[in-house]
């Protein structure tokens, strides 16, 4: 049911006939969407919609939940010729008040800009992030291979198993994500196993502007630079990867190929200064918007 702001725009849920307008708002932004981010948070999460008074689309946010523990908040939009009227807190602050109801924490990554707004409604900082971007020509050194390390593309039938393996990582279990990812960018998906046993995974998608690659959980600096450059290999075209800060070899490694940064954010969390993540095996996200 819509309700309405302060300033008496109606607010409600964003309708799947709607996604042209939130597209709009994307592009507007220069953000690297595509439709399909929004029909995966309208089939898996919420997405609020402010209207202008012709009906048009003029601001979004989203949130996304990730088994009972955490929701992510995100795709914070508002229009050009309609900023600076509170609609953005006006929507986040709707999104924080569901997620309480539900008894979730939640998190999302801020821009530098976006942090001292978060730090203000009572998020904590957690770690920090960078994304870098390569263009099409790219020069991508072979890694030292894994001793026992197998890498190969994933398939459907390992997504069960792939699931389970993130879901130790990223603190939760994001099956139904992950099988999006997949059918969206297969060229991107790639395992790592020893002898049999899944030891790192690669997932990605395609983007506006670029193929977007993440997440990405290993248990080393070797093998998460191993799946990567399968996936680079495999791609072609200006690709976007959203690196922990904290994983200076495998930056080292992406800039040594043709990689530079383009913007850092900072994961925080509502009320919490410690993630859910297993930060040990974390080496990109999915993308600001997905976590």
């Amino acid at each position: 049911m819509a309700s309405s702001d302060p300033r008496g725009y109606p607010v409600g849920p964003l309708a799947a006939g709607e996604i042209d307008q939130a597209m709009a708002l994307v592009v507007e932004a220069g953000w690297n969407q595509v439709a399909a981010d929004w029909r995966l948070f309208l089939e898996l999460g919420t997405v609020h919609a402010v209207r202008a008074a012709e009906g048009r689309v003029i601001a979004t946010a989203a949130t996304l939940p990730f088994g009972g523990r955490f929701a992510w908040v995100s795709m914070v939009l508002v229009a050009g010729d309609h900023r600076r009227r509170g609609l953005a807190t006006r929507l986040l602050r709707l999104c924080i008040d569901e997620l309480n109801a539900a008894g979730l924490v939640s998190v999302l990554d801020a821009t530098p800009a976006g942090r001292e707004v978060y730090r203000q409604l009572g998020f904590q900082d957690a770690w920090g992030i960078s994304l870098l971007q390569s263009g099409a020509a790219r020069q991508i050194g072979a890694p030292p291979a894994p001793a026992g390390v197998a890498i190969r593309p994933i398939s459907a039938a390992d997504l069960p198993a792939i699931s389970a393996y993130d879901a130790s990582g990223f603190g939760a279990d994001r099956g139904a994500v992950l099988q999006r990812l997949h059918a969206r960018l297969p060229k991107g998906a790639w395992l790592a196993e020893r002898a049999g046993r899944i030891v790192g995974c690669l997932l990605g998608r395609d983007g506006r502007r670029a193929a977007q690659l993440g997440p990405l959980v290993a248990e080393s600096d070797d093998i998460a630079a191993a799946l990567m450059a399968s996936a680079l290999r495999a791609l072609e075209g200006p690709v976007y990867v959203d690196i922990a800060d904290a994983k200076t070899a495998l930056r080292a490694w992406l800039e040594s190929s043709g990689f530079t940064a383009q913007r850092p954010w900072t994961r925080m969390l509502l009320g919490r200064g410690t993630s859910f993540d297993d930060a040990a095996r974390v080496f990109a996200i999915a993308g600001p918007e997905l976590g």
